[in-house]
């Protein structure tokens, strides 16, 4: 049992990350940047809509009032190319971690599990602390992005942030903002990669599609993309548009390969926009490459390719932006062979019992055996 000394530590330490990251402590810093909100939204809602992906690089930030400013400048980039709706990375968030003292002073090749180690022992996992400095992020996290898409004027999806729930379970969990700064909506990452399934984390069970006068929203996040049942569950739900934030843990360079694997394939299937918007950089010893980009089905793109616009470079801060036309897409779903080819009647007969099979044949949900002595 914890004794009352150390009891009394952790409360003033946790009193003292609220301290650090105090709404008004953020908003005194906001204001001193002189934020002019812009009219990009007053034409909405319009047949047309002009979105920006954020490029951005992931590292450890140990002053709230510093993070909240990164994430105001890059908005306010975006804006000013006239962006109505922000996208911005998954794990947006994670920048915070450097909250903890020291964590954010580790080399770039050190894991997370080793950071974890070093900074609360070899025996805690990641997630329990992310569970204790959830609700100092929390409160930097949501009212960094609140404020931005309020002072601003436009929407913002803030991407993802690590949070504990209501039962203490750790999600990632991404936002949506309107532009007077209210909470639209919540998304919780559906699928788990093995490595946040170790450090802890919990998967989602839910899915959402929010409609706004910049159009119907659906925000899964990242891996989220690699399954086509995601997509085509929020396309049924009326999504116009799938904003995917990403944070992409590949080797030592961008595979284009594996990233064909996500968001465009997923356009073609279900006939709607994409926006992948891309975290890079190295921390904690992992590298984080991708490109971001603005996607449509390839009838809508001048060169059938699919992509309105793609970011230059795998591991650099940029800005894409591209319209969408919703009149177009629309009439792409009246035209389209993909969109009459949509048989429900045999995905009823098929999926309920397809699904049981696999879940009785496959438990915890691996289709291929793992290797002797894996876990």
């Amino acid at each position: 049992m914890m004794g009352l000394s150390a009891r009394l530590r952790e409360a003033a330490f946790r009193h003292w990350l609220g301290w650090r990251t105090r709404p008004g402590l953020i908003r005194a810093a906001l204001d001193r940047m002189r934020i002019e909100r812009t009219h990009n939204c007053a034409s909405l809602p319009s047949p047309q809509v002009r979105v920006a992906a954020v490029q951005m690089r992931l590292r450890l930030i140990g002053d709230a009032t510093e993070y909240a400013q990164m994430i105001a400048s890059h908005a306010r980039d975006a804006a000013a190319l006239g962006a109505q709706l922000i996208v911005f990375p998954e794990d947006s968030g994670t920048h915070l971690a450097g909250l903890l003292p020291g964590l954010d002073g580790l080399p770039d090749d050190v894991s997370l599990a080793q950071a974890t180690g070093a900074v609360a022992g070899p025996s805690v996992r990641p997630a329990e602390i992310l569970r204790f400095i959830g609700p100092a992020v929390r409160a930097a996290y949501e009212t960094t992005f609140s404020e931005v898409a309020r002072r601003l004027g436009v929407y913002i999806a803030s991407g993802s942030a690590m949070l504990p729930d209501e039962r203490g379970a750790v999600l990632n969990v991404g936002y949506l903002f309107g532009p007077d700064g209210a909470l639209l909506g919540r998304q919780a990452k559906c699928h788990l990669l093995p490595l946040e399934a170790s450090w802890g984390l919990e998967a989602g069970d839910d899915l959402r599609v929010v409609r706004t006068p910049a159009g119907a929203l659906g925000f899964p996040i990242c891996m989220d993309a690699t399954y086509f049942e995601t997509s085509r569950i929020l396309a049924g739900l009326g999504a116009e548009v799938i904003l995917i934030p990403a944070c992409d843990v590949q080797e030592d360079r961008y595979n284009p390969w594996k990233a064909l694997r996500g968001l465009w394939p997923r356009v073609q299937e279900s006939l709607t926009y994409g926006v992948h918007a891309a975290m890079v950089g190295r921390v904690l010893g992992m590298t984080i490459t991708g490109r971001s980009a603005i996607l449509a089905p390839v009838e809508l793109t001048p060169d059938g390719s699919g992509i309105l616009t793609q970011a230059a470079s795998w591991d650099q801060e940029e800005i894409v932006v591209a319209d969408l036309d919703y009149e177009a897409l629309h009439a792409l779903w009246r035209t389209s062979d993909v969109a009459e080819g949509f048989n429900l009647a045999l995905y009823r007969k098929y999926f309920p019992g397809a699904y049981e099979e696999y879940r009785q044949r496959h438990p915890g949900g691996r289709r291929f055996p793992l290797p002797p002595g894996a876990a």
